[in-house]
């Protein structure tokens, strides 16, 4: 499978310090190296190049999902980073395009199976921010409706969201695995849209040195931020702690 096709572009820092540094993946490029697939590029790879050093990814995104990742510029800094992330003190929150109008909020508690074939607790919180509804017929329904939504996953299972939002009929727009394959090719036709509409939106963390609060956002990549606009849902998400305009977010005390 091909990566993001944008190997020649410097990775987009949006924190950077001493400890540990944040970035906005781009979408269609995996975070590291994997057994299965045949993948030449891998985002740790490109910017342990970038920075010169070494780096410990502290956690996932999918392949397909663009954002926010957080990567440690030491051992420590992982370890401490990682401790955040079991205690479950890092806040997440991710924006996507879901299929039908989804109710104003709700929480998904559904067990997942995960890798070795354990079933483990996950829950998903979502709000919904706008919705939209395009006069053309996707079967059986005369019309094709969808949601923006905002989700905040409690815990951190392999294609949690992505399944999560399957499992209550609103699989994620462009998911080719866990979503509507009529839906995903109107998407591609409609809005030239090819990929998963699903970004990693924010993450919110204690500085594991000084401890003081990061709040760190990445901004929409254009395709997503196109069908954003095209589904007349610029100014939809007024006071949600991020912008769905081109532009970054970060802590006072963040250095770039």
């Amino acid at each position: 499978m091909s990566t993001s096709g944008n190997t020649d572009r410097p990775i987009e820092l949006l924190y950077r310090d001493d400890h540990l540094c944040a970035v906005a993946k781009p979408a269609g490029i995996l975070v590291h190296r994997s057994k299965l697939g045949t993948d030449t590029e891998f985002l740790a790879d490109r910017l342990r190049d970038q920075l010169g050093q070494r780096v410990w990814t502290v956690h996932r995104l999918d392949r397909a999902t663009s954002g926010v990742l957080l990567v440690a510029l030491d051992s420590a800094t992982a370890a401490a980073i990682g401790h955040q992330f079991e205690a479950g003190t890092i806040a997440k929150r991710y924006l996507a395009i879901a299929r039908g109008w989804l109710d104003e909020a709700g929480e998904i508690n559904k067990p997942l199976k995960v890798d070795g074939g354990k079933v483990r607790s996950a829950v998903t919180r979502w709000r919904c921010l706008a919705r939209a509804e395009l006069d053309v017929a996707v079967e059986p329904h005369p019309t094709a409706r969808y949601s923006l939504a905002e989700l905040q996953p409690l815990t951190g299972r392999t294609h949690q969201l992505r399944r999560h939002l399957n499992h209550i009929a609103h699989p994620i727009v462009g998911d080719v695995n866990h979503g509507d394959r009529h839906h995903n090719r109107l998407f591609r036709a409609r809005f030239g849209c090819h990929r998963l509409l699903l970004h990693a939106a924010s993450i919110t963390l204690a500085h594991p040195e000084t401890g003081k609060r990061l709040d760190i956002s990445a901004p929409l990549p254009h395709d997503f931020d196109s069908v954003i606009e095209a589904l007349g849902w610029r100014d939809a998400a007024p006071g949600t702690g991020y912008t769905l305009k081109r532009k970054c977010i970060t802590s006072p005390s963040a250095t770039m």
